[in-house]
């Protein structure tokens, strides 16, 4: 068995046109298992988020072992989906949708509290969201894992995430919590677990912390959960 990673330049085309870029490790075998598919930069922001995905992504090319492929499970990255809005520093997308609210989920709905949380006319309306989706639908998924800031927790929807939130946690005194604490409709928690039965798991890093921190936090527990994921 061999294995490759694969860069995407142009995977999709955010609401202000630009490209979004997407990384994947793929197990070239007969038995491929799915792949945990990682995301930063849903909300534009929380650079915190974006740049915990880099650094993911920087280990693993890195450290990435060709003699021995079956050490790390088959993955995908997209360092930052919401590049539009990560560039102009907003939550939202080019759209003034937020696109973590967006997402075709049977609890989508239009209310909102502020413009930082626009769900958008419709579910699934926005074309982040719409290559998003149609990414699960193609690689189905065994796990997604979102990074954000925010309060310092990690939340899984989806009870059979709990194990894998607690791997990412572990080391890291961050709660870990089924339940984020107020309703998220449309969310990509909802859209995967409700929908595809896809646990999912958002990383929210301590709001405002120094972004070269966010590695050492978070790393040891996203290598084991890659290491243990591989194993089965």
């Amino acid at each position: 068995m061999t294995t490759k990673i694969l860069h995407q330049t142009s995977w999709a085309k955010s609401a202000g046109g630009r490209e979004i870029e997407l990384y994947s490790l793929e197990h070239l075998s007969s038995k491929e298992a799915s792949p945990i598919l990682f995301i930063g930069g849903v909300h534009g922001d929380e650079p915190e988020g974006v740049r915990l995905t880099q650094d993911l992504l920087h280990w693993l090319q890195k450290n990435h072992n060709v003699a021995n492929p079956e050490n790390v499970h088959p993955w995908i990255i997209i360092p930052c989906l919401n590049i539009d809005g990560y560039l102009s520093k907003e939550r939202t997308n080019a759209n003034g949708v937020d696109l973590n609210r967006n997402f075709p989920s049977q609890d989508w709905h239009y209310e909102y509290k502020s413009a930082r949380y626009f769900p958008g006319d419709q579910p699934g309306s926005e074309p982040e969201v719409q290559a998003l989706v149609k990414l699960i639908e193609e690689k189905s998924p065994c796990l997604i894992v979102h990074f954000h800031s925010w309060e310092a927790c990690v939340v899984y929807t989806g009870h059979p995430g709990k194990s894998a939130a607690e791997i990412i946690g572990r080391d890291t005194g961050y709660r870990i919590s089924e339940d984020i604490g107020y309703p998220t409709p449309g969310s990509l928690g909802q859209y995967g677990w409700l929908e595809k039965k896809i646990p999912v798991i958002c990383v929210e890093a301590q709001e405002g912390c120094s972004l070269d921190s966010v590695w050492p936090t978070f790393g040891l527990g996203l290598q084991k959960l890659l290491n243990e994921s591989s194993r089965g």
